[in-house]
């Protein structure tokens, strides 16, 4: 009889967690929406965007993001809105319009050295200053190469936001 009690208790807390988040993510690995992995990683389409405190146009705005092509992670959907967090943690629910599929990473450590091949012997071929967002490009197990400002290289992927750490990229 303890034991029942005991996994009832636990199937509450899980329905308890499926609520708070407005999704089934805490449970599956994919969106109830678009059956695309969560957490995901994704990019500012527009140049601003309001988050908001729900999924939709009557939730209040809390803030508005400023910055094309900023990466952002995807934690949960519901309709045509994504909640989304960038790389401080902070966000909110989006419209699934102001997000683009073109994956880009920010650079977290200033004047970041990227080479020729994913190697650090490889010859520099540019340093990125703190902050930067770069295109993500292809990923190995510990590299990825990005480019911005019309330079290119690998970088550790380490030194990136935007990408998961066992994330591999064609």
């Amino acid at each position: 009889m303890r034991n029942a009690a005991l996994a009832i208790r636990h199937l509450a807390a899980a329905a308890a967690v499926v609520v708070l988040t407005g999704t089934f993510c805490a449970a599956e690995s994919r969106g109830p929406v678009t059956n695309l992995p969560l957490p995901r990683y994704v990019s500012m389409k527009a140049a601003t965007g309001n988050v908001r405190r729900g999924p939709s146009l009557s939730h209040k705005i809390d803030w508005v993001f400023k910055r094309r092509g900023m990466p952002l992670e995807i934690t949960a959907e519901y309709g045509h809105w994504r909640r989304v967090q960038d790389r401080d943690g902070a966000g909110g629910w989006v419209h699934y319009a102001l997000l683009s599929g073109v994956r880009t990473v920010l650079v977290e450590e200033d004047m970041l050295t990227v080479h020729a091949r994913p190697d650090t012997r490889a010859p520099v071929t540019a340093a990125f200053e703190l902050g930067v967002v770069a295109r993500l490009g292809e990923c190995e197990a510990s590299w990825c190469e990005i480019s911005a400002g019309g330079y290119s290289g690998w970088a550790p992927k380490k030194k990136l936001w935007g990408v998961a750490p066992d994330e591999l990229r064609e």
